[in-house]
């Protein structure tokens, strides 16, 4: 299997009319990083149009183009975590099929993914977000302030499209994630926060692109009650609790025995713990018998700090 450097996770829904457009905004960048280098995903997250055929078009003659179909829409927040879970580069960035964020700051945030487990793209300016309308700017300040009282995280722009992530910590955010609306990024941010990560934000420019699937205005109740309810859940997730010296390789193994796909190996002093899906119990199962370990759930407290290693 060819090593790539990076990867681009693209969540794609009724994108048909915009995947060219987007295509020539990123193609500069994409020249730039090496196209022999870069693998590209892009998830169909079941949509009614067009998108398959003309992202199989679009994308199709790139060396390490993979499309992964969702068989019907599951939200973009499901939509990134099967990104990050078919991901095989050490440094990701998620980005809209639009590239509204300009590629050409998708260096910047591989370099700060040198420093950092999530780089997030930032729109802000002098801690202001400026939106095409009055109205649509100071939404925008009402939500940063729901967002820091409920989850205390100080990144201004929690909704920008565009994220980088290291591989291991962006998979296990992923396998935690619950939300699988628009606020699914506030869910990331909140849980980068329990787990210790470290979150260096990243300045980029933006366009404001029309024919968005994301309307703010008409689902302001099912935001904020999603915001609310992120910091009352319990976050726990299926574990295997292995020896804290197991081989990574024979993890490897019994992923591929079970069929696991993007699992993530906690290491700590007295055990490692492999992170699996929540909807994989007879998968760990399975794990749990390759490599002699018992499967529990583990919390969020337990899987802070440690050593993180992508399966």
């Amino acid at each position: 299997m060819v090593t790539t450097a990076q990867s681009l996770v693209i969540p794609a829904f009724n994108e048909a009319t915009r995947l060219a457009a987007g295509f020539e905004r990123l193609r500069p960048t994409l020249e730039l990083l090496g196209t022999e280098t870069t693998e590209i995903v892009m998830v169909d997250d079941g949509s009614h149009d067009d998108t398959l055929r003309v992202a199989h078009q679009t994308f199709g003659h790139l060396p390490h183009f993979r499309l992964v179909q969702h068989p019907h829409n599951m939200g973009k927040g499901t939509a990134v975590r099967t990104g990050l879970a078919h991901a095989r580069s050490e440094r990701v960035i998620v980005a809209d099929a639009d590239m509204s964020i300009d590629p050409r700051h998708f260096p910047d945030i591989l370099e700060a993914l040198g420093r950092a487990d999530m780089a997030p793209g930032s729109r802000a300016v002098s801690g202001h977000i400026r939106y095409d309308s009055l109205a649509r700017t100071l939404a925008g300040s009402a939500f940063h302030l729901l967002v820091h009282h409920y989850t205390r995280t100080t990144v201004r722009d929690t909704q920008c499209g565009c994220k980088g992530f290291r591989l291991a910590p962006g998979r296990l955010l992923g396998l935690l994630g619950l939300v699988n609306g628009f606020t699914y990024d506030v869910e990331l941010f909140y849980l980068a926060l329990q787990l210790g990560l470290r979150v260096e934000p990243v300045a980029v420019t933006w366009e404001d692109i029309g024919g968005s699937t994301v309307h703010f205005a008409s689902a302001k109740t099912q935001l904020f009650h999603d915001v609310r309810s992120v910091p009352r859940t319990q976050h726990r997730c299926p574990v295997v609790e292995v020896d804290p010296a197991v081989d990574l390789a024979a993890v490897r193994r019994a992923a591929i025995e079970t069929r696991s796909a993007g699992l993530v190996v906690a290491r700590g002093r007295d055990e490692a713990l492999v992170v699996v899906a929540r909807d994989a119990a007879v998968n760990a199962i399975g794990i749990g018998e390759s490599l002699g370990g018992t499967v529990r759930t583990a919390s969020l407290e337990e899987l802070r700090g440690r050593e993180l290693e992508a399966v």
